[in-house]
């Protein structure tokens, strides 16, 4: 092995994962995976190649504070491996909150200055990715801060593409060869079929959704630009959904054409099951266009369609179509969509003609958009600061005599935006200051399209004690 090879040194506490890391980037069973804590005693190395850029990988045995001398020789050995590697992955429990040891053994391993990353495993779906907030608390910089699960292989891509980063290039100009030779294109082939698609916000999921006969599948031919659902003046003639994939401004956009929705009480049969798909594609979306009718007035069963949308948390655009028939003033018009879809003010409201072709392409573009934004994460600098900003402008309320404070704000999702006010007594803070601060931040940064998450938290709290507010309600 090459003394040149830049040297990751894996550090943690027993049983979070390391020797499985170990194993997914060597690509190999090396390491000995048990359940039981403290399998791994010694240092043990592999070669590793992420892509085209190979490094020593050093498996250390797990740290723990005991007076048991097996496990003391350990923590020395794995804190000297740590000063002789160049790249320092420190590895936690996603599961449980962090405690005064991982903090100890991180400032410690902080203190080398070696590039370093907190890799927080055992998030294993969506939902659980709400618990890498309390890890902010480590003063970690958002890029260096990543949520995994090495038994699902979730996330583990930002995190070879995070080593990929901090490993030098290679110059052999035979590089390519070798790459085809070992059937290796790109850094997805390092990753099993557990990655989920989700992490790539190039490709854009798009639900239409409204109820029968306001014109989805017409509205979905202009954005296409061609004749692919059955267009009929019957009500409901698009029974099943159908993917639709077109590329546009670099991004992979698929949409997914729903059956049209009656009242529940008209559902039956075929139409029932119509209904259940459409639920599902919401399931899978990013963005979701809620069609209505410019030229009839708007109905109830409009509102409670819409309310599926709010319901899934998912960016919007409200898209007034047939709007060519429609004589009203566009104003008139929106006042009427802002006083009957109140859940949805943060939505943009597109008045087009899909039977003309008017407005489509700003559709298009503006799909692209609120994407990006319910795609964004703001860095927890620039988050921090401006909601001292909305403090200083409109000082937190104090609940009968109760002195409330906000430690810091941490961002710790997207899709939608989800953030996190850690502070002093979080079950204390009115909706109507949350929705404040939700307000405040739309005014700062562009979150047009998107719901966003604010959570209260202590930061002793255990994970299910949070509070969600989703705008108003």
């Amino acid at each position: 092995m090459s003394k040149e090879l830049k040297k990751i040194a894996l550090i943690g506490q027993p049983n979070v994962g390391k020797s499985s890391l170990f194993n997914r980037i060597a690509q190999k069973r090396i390491a000995i995976v048990s359940e039981q804590a403290g399998t791994t005693r010694d240092i043990r190395k592999h070669e590793v190649e992420v892509l085209d850029r190979k490094a020593l990988m050093l498996d250390t045995g797990g740290i723990d504070e005991t007076n048991d001398a097996i496990f003391s020789n350990v923590k020395r050995k794995a804190i000297e491996t740590a000063k002789e590697a160049d790249i320092i992955l420190f590895m936690v429990d996603g599961k449980n909150i962090p405690d005064d040891k991982d903090k100890e053994l991180f400032y410690e391993l902080q203190a080398l200055g070696k590039e370093l990353a907190l890799v927080v495993n055992k998030i294993d779906n969506d939902k659980e990715l709400e618990r890498l907030w309390e890890f902010f608390e480590f003063g970690i910089s958002d890029e260096d801060l990543m949520g995994i699960s090495v038994s699902h292989n979730r996330g583990t891509k930002n995190l070879f593409e995070w080593i990929y980063k901090h490993l030098p290039e290679v110059i052999e100009p035979e590089i390519e060869t070798e790459l085809a030779d070992n059937g290796t294109d790109s850094l997805d082939d390092l990753l099993e079929d557990g990655e989920s698609e989700e992490d790539n916000n190039n490709e854009i999921k798009v639900g239409i959704i409204g109820r029968v006969n306001v014109g989805k599948s017409s509205t979905l031919n202009a954005i296409i630009g061609q004749e692919r659902s059955v267009v009929s003046p019957i009500a409901g003639t698009t029974i099943d959904p159908v993917d639709e994939t077109y590329e546009y401004a670099d991004k992979s956009v698929t949409f997914v054409d729903t059956a049209g929705l009656r009242r529940r009480g008209r559902i039956d049969g075929i139409e029932k099951f119509a209904l259940m798909r459409t639920k599902e594609m919401l399931d899978k979306a990013n963005v979701a266009l809620v069609v209505l009718d410019a030229s009839e007035p708007f109905t109830d069963l409009d509102e409670k369609i819409a309310g599926l949308v709010d319901e899934y948390g998912l960016g919007t655009i409200i898209v007034l179509n047939k709007w060519d028939e429609n004589m009203d003033t566009f104003k008139k018009l929106e006042e009427e969509v802002r006083r009957r879809f109140r859940f949805l003010y943060y939505a943009p409201i597109i008045a087009i003609s899909a039977k003309t072709g008017r407005s489509v392409d700003r559709l298009k573009e503006k799909i692209i958009e609120i994407h990006d934004n319910y795609t964004q994460r703001i860095t927890t600098s620039a988050l921090n600061k401006v909601i001292e900003q909305a403090v200083i402008r409109h000082a937190l309320p104090s609940p009968n005599g109760n002195y409330l404070r906000i430690y810091y704000s941490t961002q710790f999702s997207t899709k939608p935006p989800k953030i996190a006010l850690v502070m002093n007594k979080p079950r204390l803070l009115h909706f109507s200051y949350k929705r404040y601060l939700i307000n405040f931040l739309r005014d700062k940064f562009n979150f047009e399209g998107t719901p966003i998450h604010l959570i209260a938290r202590g930061k002793n709290d255990k994970m299910g004690d949070e509070e969600y507010l989703d705008e108003d309600k």
